[in-house]
């Protein structure tokens, strides 16, 4: 708001110009009503009336200009907030967002910032309209009868002990709409993105139901902040009335009496009739920045929210990734009260690959999500090019990183608008190029533009191996230092995750490559396997030495082997099944083979 003071400033200029000229046509009806009693002809009136046309054009002139200019303001200042508030989204960590609900984060973002500036705009004109007709007519009143000017402001004092009855009620009730307003977003932003889940077990009903305990409530809130809301416009009614009437009474005596002439009085109750609408408007005002105040509370809390990961104000440029070896050193990470990972260490030499496996929620995803800093690590310490993580400036660092998680974001935007995520220039070589590692490529020609086909929000019209497959295809395109593959093969099938895992072979070869996935094909191959269980690393080696061990990764690995033979034994179970690690069985002759020769 500060930022606009200059042009907010022209505003009061214009407003305080456009009331002092609201003045005037009173003064010229005094005269034209005056002029009458002493047989003024229609000359002189049509000359009275052709003056107060130009001053009510000049006043609507000024009045035009002063809105236009303040609400100008107001929508820049929206606009600015907007924006300065979606650059804080973006420094918040991940978890910031995991603990609170989207729908409501976006409804401070739109529905408050809106009222804000309704109390910027309008808000502002109608208060400063307010407080400078106020003055200025009631410097107007005084001069012509002081005595009238105090009998009719008499019940003024009413009108300020009612707003400080209201006002506070106003905004308490309005902050609890809005609040709720956020609930009713949150649980339809739910809906919509989890849609396939509701349709697939038959939840719209119960949906439905939730939602409208969730609206009636809202509906509740609104209307008990109506019930206050609405007082307003006829309490001031009420006041400009009874002043009226104070008026009517008081002038009408003395106007008998001789104490003052017809002309004063209607001149008098011009004035008086235009103190109504800045009354009536003073009650809106009200309104709008109790409104205001609470939507700005609302968004303050987000503003003034402090994001857990940010770059450390010492952090050294010299720190910058530049060959990509990586190290977990003696490093532990809490979620609350729950302990994820323990004394894990582990060192990946650059150029080298790291396999971790391990059952679900043994803390795979965890450890990888540390590189990044998605989450800083409780005790003990990552390191890039023997740099903590924490002292490397944040950009830089995710820069160095290509990430393919488990479950692959897509925007609304077209197949080369996702693959070119973070590569504005993407040329259309390395679109080809990222594509044909993917094996997104043979899809292309399935889709009505090829790589400008938009593929709907959060990539609704791609199946689940597609999805993987742009996300493999984004991480390739941004050739990073250091490739992570969370689980990103588990929606492809056998023959098309070989081609890919051929392709990425070259890609790996040239950086720091760290592997998570539940097939052991996808990594035997690597340079060293780590095995998690329980956030704790309880196997390390090669294919071969874990097979040899007998311990858990070979358990797993025969457990696999023992489900792909069900499969083809059983031609019948749906091609999308995948082998995990949950899974029992015997240990297979091929394993058993393997591990011999181990």
């Amino acid at each position: 708001m500060l930022r606009r003071w200059m042009t907010l400033s022209l505003g009061l200029a214009l407003i305080i110009i456009a009331n002092l000229i609201a003045l005037v046509p009173a003064l010229i009806l005094q005269r034209a009503i005056d002029s009458i009693s002493h047989g003024a002809n229609a000359g002189v009136l049509t000359a009275y009336a052709l003056q107060i046309v130009g001053v009510a054009i000049a006043a609507g002139l000024f009045q035009f200009s002063s809105r236009f200019v303040v609400n100008s303001a107001s929508r820049r200042v929206e606009y600015e907030m907007r924006r300065d508030l979606f650059r804080h989204f973006q420094r918040m960590d991940v978890a910031y967002f995991q603990e609170r609900k989207i729908g409501d984060l976006v409804a401070r973002a739109t529905n408050d910032l809106s009222q804000v500036r309704q109390m910027l705009g309008p808000g502002f004109t109608n208060l400063v309209n307010s407080i400078v007709a106020f003055t200025a007519t009631g410097a107007a009143m005084l001069s012509v009868d002081t005595r009238l000017t105090l009998y009719s402001l008499s019940v003024m004092p009413l009108m300020t002990v009612f707003f400080i009855l209201v006002s506070g009620s106003i905004r308490r009730r309005y902050r609890l709409v809005q609040d709720q307003f956020g609930e009713v977003s949150a649980r339809a932003q739910e809906n919509f993105s989890g849609i396939r889940v509701v349709k697939a077990y038959t939840q719209e009903e119960a949906e439905l139901a939730s939602f409208n305990t969730i609206n009636a409530e809202y509906v509740q809130r609104a209307i008990s902040f109506a019930r206050v809301n609405s007082l307003l416009w006829p309490a001031m009614y009420f006041i400009s009335g009874l002043a009226v009437a104070i008026l009517l009474w008081r002038g009408g005596v003395d106007v008998i009496t001789g104490r003052i002439t017809v002309g004063r009085l209607v001149q008098f109750n011009a004035y008086l009739a235009a103190l109504v609408w800045p009354m009536i408007g003073l009650g809106w005002t009200v309104n709008l920045v109790q409104q205001g105040t609470a939507s700005l509370s609302r968004i303050n809390e987000v503003r003034e929210a402090i994001p857990a990961i940010t770059s450390a104000p010492d952090a050294s440029p010299d720190a910058i990734p530049t060959r990509g070896e990586i190290e977990f050193r003696h490093v532990s990470l809490r979620y609350g009260e729950r302990e994820m990972l323990h004394d894990i260490s582990i060192h990946v030499p650059p150029g080298s690959s790291l396999a971790i496996v391990g059952p679900t929620g043994a803390g795979k995803s965890s450890l990888v999500n540390l590189l990044a800093r998605v989450y800083d690590v409780t005790s003990g310490a990552v390191l890039i090019d023997g740099h903590d993580v924490r002292d490397i400036p944040l950009v830089s660092l995710r820069r160095a990183i290509g990430y393919v998680p488990q479950e692959n974001f897509l925007f609304s935007l077209s197949i080369r608008e996702n693959v070119g995520f973070g590569v504005p220039d993407l040329t259309d070589e390395e679109l080809a190029r990222a594509l044909d590692i993917s094996q997104l490529e043979n899809d292309i020609t399935d889709f009505p533009e090829g790589v400008e086909t938009m593929i709907g929000e959060r990539g609704v019209t791609l199946s689940g191996g597609q999805k993987q497959r742009a996300g493999i295809a984004r991480a390739v395109a941004k050739e990073p230092l250091i490739l992570i593959l969370d689980d990103s093969l588990s929606s492809v099938d056998t023959n098309t995750e070989a081609a890919i895992l051929k392709r990425l072979r070259g890609v790996m070869e040239d950086r720091t490559s760290v592997v998570i996935a539940h097939r052991i094909s996808t990594i035997k191959d690597l340079d060293q396997i780590v095995v998690l269980d329980e956030g704790r690393i309880v196997e390390r080696g090669s294919h071969l030495e874990l097979l040899a061990r007998g311990g858990l990764y070979a358990d797993m690995y025969r457990r696999q082997l023992l489900a792909e033979e069900m499969e083809e034994d059983e031609p019948d179970i749906g091609a999308d099944m995948r082998p995990s690690f949950e899974r029992n069985g015997a240990l297979s002759s091929d394993a058993q083979r393997e591990g011999e020769e181990a």
